[in-house]
């Protein structure tokens, strides 16, 4: 059986999601982040990614964590990529071109949308008073994210899926980066085709059994 180390509030969320498309049983170990605890190293801290038992697993210090038999994997984008191939199933590649594309698009994510998305999250706050400060790091952030979500869009407005028309471990990661943003509307109103796309991927019923299970975990 699949271990996946990480609360469900972390990027293991991508891991359980695609389990839950594929049916996979696997087994969770709730390990916490560090910086979520008032004092990661107290004795009687819950398992975090300063603990030494994780550390001997992850020397990153970071989750999620995949265990599959023999292998341990962390970087989820890997672990989802790894899990969809193996799976054989239409969300994995049907051949060498369509993994390739599978992963072009998963690294686009993590690089080209990700890391101003994170900004968006931890800083957006829709309906509430912030610091001008603040308001112009998430402004900055929505700015350099107009170029990838073009393209993203571009692409999106002729194609239902981002790889072979259909629902694949692409759109899952995709998806997954992009929620972080998506709470900044002004944003993600300038590209319709791709809003409509998020949606289709939030609508599955894998997303919403993962989603309620996140949204179970203490803040």
């Amino acid at each position: 059986m699949l271990t996946i180390h990480g609360v469900t509030r972390s990027r293991a969320s991508r891991i359980i999601w695609l389990c839950h498309e594929l049916d996979l049983p696997f087994r969770q170990i709730p390990v916490i982040q560090a910086y979520r605890l008032p004092d990661p190293d107290a004795p009687d801290a819950p398992l975090n990614t300063r603990s030494p038992a994780f550390l001997e697993l992850s020397p990153a210090g970071a989750i999620p964590v995949l265990e599959d038999g023999d292998l341990v994997l962390s970087e989820s984008l890997a672990c989802t990529l790894h899990l969809a191939r193996k799976s054989g199933s239409p969300i994995g590649p049907a051949d060498a071109t369509e993994d390739a594309l599978m992963q072009q698009w998963s690294f686009y994510a993590a690089t080209a949308v990700e890391p101003d998305a994170l900004t968006i999250l931890f800083l957006h706050k829709p309906g509430q008073q912030q610091s001008g400060e603040d308001a112009a790091i998430v402004a900055n952030a929505a700015e350099r994210l107009v170029r990838p979500l073009l393209a993203l869009e571009q692409h999106l407005a002729t194609h239902k899926y981002l790889v072979g028309d259909r629902f694949t471990v692409a759109d899952l990661n995709m998806a997954e980066v992009l929620r972080y943003a998506q709470s900044d509307h002004e944003l993600m109103g300038q590209f319709p085709a791709l809003r409509e796309w998020l949606d289709r991927c939030q609508a599955r019923p894998a997303f919403r059994k993962m989603w309620v299970e996140r949204l179970a975990e203490p803040e």
